[in-house]
């Protein structure tokens, strides 16, 4: 994909018009029919015009409309984990599984509104005190583990 070509023209009209084409009433129900595509993999379905910038940004939007921040986040996590780990939590946390961790938690950290920073540093901390079963795989942001972990507090 061009970089420069997603941001010209209309990229939020042209984004919605693919998620309608698809059969979608927004952005974060077709998110929510891929939850665990990686963020770039679910951009790359709606075209090569548009990038991951755009596709979260829009999420985010869409997840601050209807109070539901704190679901979007743990579907974020659900994405990092499924492209960091496609064989579930890694079963020997030796050096390099803990590196592996680490990374995938920041880039979950990178892709948090400032609003949920301080959660998800918590449920992180968490995550690494008490490590999920080896080969643990959340199909989805409403995992009974991952709401324990980021319970929805929105109004």
């Amino acid at each position: 994909m061009s970089e420069g070509r997603s941001w010209q023209g209309n990229w939020a009209n042209r984004l919605y018009e693919r998620v309608r084409e698809r059969g979608f009433s927004s952005l974060t129900a077709f998110a929510d029919a891929h939850p665990t595509l990686p963020l770039v993999e679910l951009t790359e379905e709606l075209g090569d015009d548009l990038n991951a910038v755009q596709v979260f940004k829009g999420l985010v939007d869409e997840a601050e409309r209807s109070h539901r921040v704190t679901r979007l986040v743990r579907g974020q996590l659900v994405r990092e984990l499924y492209e960091s780990f496609p064989n579930g939590w890694p079963a020997l946390m030796d050096d390099e599984a803990r590196m592996e961790v680490a990374m995938a938690l920041g880039s979950w950290f990178g892709f948090t509104p400032v609003t949920h920073q301080e959660r998800v540093n918590r449920a992180s901390d968490a995550l690494l005190a008490k490590p999920p079963p080896p080969g643990w795989r959340p199909l989805g942001p409403d995992d009974e583990l991952l709401l324990t972990l980021l319970p929805d507090e929105e109004a």
